[in-house]
């Protein structure tokens, strides 16, 4: 564990400031908590329905970033599952609410019993996300995520804004992730999966 002073005892009173030398100190370290860790980057220029991180490294992280960069499928939206102990849950039990707003359009997206959480709208263009995950590798907990979400509408006159989150209601190990379109392909997409690293 990272201090300020000459001994571990001897730890200078925290005013709240640092010196840019502390700083450059404690991130060499690795003691300047906080920071995004990256475990995995995936990116296609063709077709694909699923994308899986079973890498996770969530015995080191309890809180995981996604960002989603210009998925691309045809009229369909993005769809997160989890990996329990290398099993995927596909059961309809996950739970989420979603905010859906446009230029035109303002209203819930809810279900108590998806085989999914839901990212996002149906779209044909490019859709843009991201999205926190918690408890991940917790074994008595709950599995959360909330997120937020963005695209241009099918015939690109709207754009289309959505934020909430989701759960897997059932304590359990969850050591993977997939991310799915809800029909057909991908045909374009960079995803990158983070630790959050903690303070």
């Amino acid at each position: 564990m990272a201090y300020l002073g000459t001994q571990p005892n001897d730890v200078k009173k925290n005013t709240g400031l640092y010196t840019p030398s502390e700083i450059l100190q404690l991130t060499k370290d690795g003691s300047w908590g906080g920071s995004l860790e990256l475990i995995e980057e995936q990116t296609y220029s063709s077709g694909v329905s699923f994308v899986d991180f079973t890498s996770i490294q969530e015995n080191k992280y309890n809180v995981h970033y996604v960002t989603i960069e210009n998925a691309v499928g045809s009229n369909a939206q993005v769809q997160l599952q989890f990996y329990e102990s290398g099993v995927l849950e596909t059961a309809s039990v996950y739970q989420y609410a979603l905010q859906f707003c446009s230029p035109t359009t303002f209203l819930e997206l809810k279900s108590t019993g998806a085989g999914h959480i839901q990212i996002g709208n149906s779209s044909s263009n490019e859709q843009n996300a991201y999205i926190y995950l918690y408890n991940l590798g917790n074994s008595s907990k709950y599995s959360f995520a909330t997120l937020q979400y963005t695209d241009n509408d099918n015939d690109d006159s709207r754009t289309v804004a959505m934020f909430g989150g989701g759960t897997l209601p059932q304590a359990s190990t969850v050591d993977g992730i997939r991310l799915k379109m809800s029909s057909g392909n991908y045909s374009s997409f960079t995803i990158k999966l983070y630790g959050v690293k903690q303070i």
